[in-house]
């Protein structure tokens, strides 16, 4: 499902059961996978990857380097960038970085995810929270910038 007011470009590849809500853009040579939800107003791409069974909430772009696996949530208004030092002078398309989001990751509304870090499976980042390292799996992340609250314990 792809609601009429949205934008699909050509070379992408959306799974079967995903819907694409209201207002949405999904920019070439990006991958949807099976069973995502897709809230109003979400750009993705070019060439982000997004797991199966992934929900993105309103108002999320996830821009060229974020890579999101299976069985995450991204909370309303999350944050990605893929450019530590931005200038609007400095062109720095080749200086995108890799920002990985791993299986069953939480991600808060209105959290920051600065480019270059990994989340570990499972972990929990928490609404408004910024992070900017990467932590392992099982993480709960809090504040500015984020720091681990506690690890899980849960098994899933």
């Amino acid at each position: 499902m792809i609601h009429k007011s949205s934008f699909v470009d050509d070379n992408v590849k959306i799974g079967e059961g995903s819907k694409i809500w209201h207002f949405c853009h999904i920019l070439s040579g990006t991958i949807i996978g099976k069973n995502c939800t897709i809230g109003q107003n979400v750009m993705i791409g070019p060439d982000v990857i997004v797991g199966d069974n992934v929900k993105i909430q309103n108002n999320v772009s996830l821009y060229k380097g974020v890579f999101i696996e299976d069985d995450v949530f991204i909370g309303p208004s999350a944050v990605f960038t893929n450019v530590k030092y931005p200038r609007a002078y400095i062109e720095q398309k080749n200086n995108f970085e890799k920002t990985m989001i791993k299986k069953g990751c939480t991600i808060g509304a209105n959290a920051t995810i600065v480019c270059g870090v990994t989340l570990g499976e499972y972990s929990l980042v928490g609404a408004g929270s910024v992070v900017t390292k990467t932590y392992p799996k099982n993480s709960i992340l809090i504040g500015n910038p984020a720091r681990v609250n506690k690890k899980m314990k849960i098994k899933f």
